[in-house]
């Protein structure tokens, strides 16, 4: 099935932080936060620009957004998605929302992950070209 990635440029930063630790204001602002806990740790995906340098992060990060959204029920998107960019050797860090999936790559290897996807049928659009159509 031919899917489409919408990409955010915007440098996005994982950060981890220590377990039931709470959001930190800098996290707030971005493309995308997304906060998990578990008893170990909390991780915290944000956008770079306001992270502390003390901060353990690892970044910068470029976004791909299934377009969506997607029935829950769905099986095989990550699966179909993140194949291409096993062989390619090209690292990933996933999250998901009630909507969609996002597929995060080093921003360094986003180029070369749009055109993984681009060989394989995967339509990639602009997230801002498509979000300034929209106020248009």
């Amino acid at each position: 099935m031919s899917r489409v990635l919408l990409r955010y440029d915007e440098p996005l930063t994982v950060v981890r932080l220590g377990p039931g630790a709470d959001v930190p204001d800098w996290a707030s602002s971005g493309t995308l936060l997304s906060v998990t806990a578990t008893a170990a740790e909390t991780s915290v995906v944000c956008g770079a620009a306001g992270v502390p340098r003390k901060a353990k992060a690892h970044g910068p990060w470029t976004a791909f957004a299934v377009e969506g959204p997607l029935d829950l029920a769905l099986t095989g998107v990550l699966h179909e998605l993140l194949a291409p960019l096993a062989e390619a050797a090209i690292p990933v860090f996933t999250v998901a929302t009630f909507d969609t999936d996002w597929i995060l790559v080093p921003a360094g290897d986003a180029d070369r992950a749009a055109e993984e996807w681009r060989r394989r049928g995967t339509e990639i659009r602009s997230a801002a070209t498509i979000e300034s159509e929209g106020q248009e």
